[in-house]
């Protein structure tokens, strides 16, 4: 019902900046309330990086506050994640999320992952 697709991720240096999209092709009807980025590095667990509410409310990892802006498109349910002065510390996978947990949960959808690599 909803297919999300992401790009922008790669390899950067040190101090480096990337954006990451996030396209979401919805074919249900419900509307889309969070949309959130979350990553998972080599050995650890999946955190939250970032989200962000239709009404424009975000929320923020405290690793990366200053750092990253998350944002979206209504208009074309695109989600936004630029990430400025990456450290190695911020090699992941970078995951889409769509959900409306509202309405239950099974309304709650994840991109495939892009691969961010911060090395020299």
């Amino acid at each position: 019902q909803v297919q999300l697709v992401e790009s922008g991720g790669g390899l950067v240096q040190p101090g480096g900046s990337l954006r990451l999209s996030c396209a979401a092709y919805q074919t249900s009807f419900f509307s889309i309330n969070t949309m959130g980025w979350y990553r998972r590095a080599l050995g650890n667990q999946r955190e939250l990086v970032a989200t962000i509410l239709k009404s424009g409310t975000t929320n923020y990892a405290d690793s990366v506050k200053g750092r990253f802006t998350i944002s979206r498109d209504n208009a074309k349910n695109t989600l936004y994640l630029h990430m400025d002065n990456l450290r190695p510390d911020d090699t992941a996978v970078y995951y889409c999320n769509a959900a409306n947990l509202y309405l239950g949960p099974q309304y709650d959808y994840w991109g495939q992952g892009t691969q961010v690599t911060v090395s020299s």
